[in-house]
This record gives C-alpha cells, structure tokens and sequence, in this order.
C-alpha cells in the first residue's frame, strides 16, 4: 500500500507510467490458455523483483506476449510497457531491445527506479534464447547487444553477465581476475561495480 501511495503522490511519474502502472497489458493470467513458444525469468522473489515472459512465434516474430512479474510499480509499468513495444517485432528487433527504449516510451522513470527496466528486457531474452534452444537452434542474435564496459581490456556488459549468471564472479576483483577489467585506466570500476550489484539482485546471486 505504501508503494501506491508513493507511486501516485510522493514521486513524479509520467501520466503514460501511471496508467501502464494501474491498467497493465499482456499480464499473463492464469485462466488463460496461453502456451508460450520461449520462457524467461529472472530475478528472485527473495530479493523482490522476479519477473516472468513467455511469447509465441509466427515467422520469426513475436506474435503474442504474457508476463508477470512480482515487482515494484515501476516494474510493472515498464514491463507493460515493452510488451506493447515488441508485439510483432521480428525476434531480432525484439532482442535487441534496451531498457533507454521502455523508458522513454514511458516518458521517463525517476532515477532511482531505472533499474526496474532492466528486468523486463533480460526476461524477454532470456525467452528468445529459450525459444531456439527448443527448436535445437543456436540463437544468431547472442553478442549483437553487447556493449563494452572496459574499453582498455575490452570486456563487454555480456560478458560480465555471463560471468555472474554462471556463478564465476560475484566481487569485482574476481571480475578483474577473470578478465583484467580495471587494470588499464580504471575508470570503469564503478560503473562495473554498480553493474554487478544489479546483476546478483536479477539472478539471485548471493
């Protein structure tokens, strides 16, 4: 209740946010007949963010999306959000999805409530990559997104999230360790610090 109360008064949310948030679409309702061709989750309810996607396939592009997603407000709305978006996408577009994309579709999320964004399109990857591992296919899109955190070692965001997912790094200097990271300029050790504290909360890395 307190999280309602502060979602519609204390902080300063979009009208677009407020009503994805109040009238989410695509939430996946158990009395509904829906089976999904890809599955993601991520995240862990003991944490407090979990988050579910599953989607259907006609012609390499998504033609339905369900989710559910135990999370704050802003988590939902956002989610909503990109289910919206990528209806109809082709599977490519879909993965190629980023959490910038949902927020300013949203109008903006405060700052602080960023990070909400980041489950629905890791959910929804994680659904695609599913989908050609039931198909026997290895997934052509895996490294098309990835993004480099360090540019003197080149080590990519993908790469720290493989590493964590996998359960070989929880600390940033077994982050270093595993890849260099941090030991030319440094000047990415925060922002690979700040990614990896996401990064355990989403796969429930303690």
């Amino acid at each position: 209740m307190k999280d309602f109360k502060d979602f519609m008064t204390g902080w300063v949310y979009t009208d677009t946010v407020k009503d994805h948030f109040i009238n989410p679409r695509n939430l996946w309702k158990k009395e509904e007949d829906f089976t999904p061709d890809g599955f993601g989750e991520v995240g862990s309810l003991a944490c407090g963010d979990q988050m579910r996607v599953g989607i259907t396939v006609e012609d390499d592009r998504i033609k339905e999306i369900r989710w559910l997603t135990y999370g704050c407000a802003s988590a939902i709305a956002s989610t909503s959000m990109m289910s919206e978006l990528v209806k109809g996408m082709s599977l490519e577009e879909a993965y190629k999805i980023t959490p910038e994309m949902i927020t300013d579709r949203l109008g903006g999320l405060p700052e602080h409530k960023f990070h909400c964004s980041v489950l629905g399109d890791k959910a929804l990857r994680a659904a695609i990559d599913n989908y050609y591992e039931n198909k026997g296919l290895e997934n052509p899109f895996k490294g098309t997104v990835a993004k480099v955190v360090c540019e003197c070692r080149n080590v990519t965001d993908q790469q720290i999230e493989q590493l964590v997912k996998t359960g070989q790094v929880r600390t940033l200097e077994e982050l270093t360790e595993k890849t260099g990271l941090g030991t030319g300029c440094g000047k990415c050790k925060a922002k690979a610090l700040q990614m990896l504290e996401e990064l355990k909360h989403i796969y429930n890395i303690t």
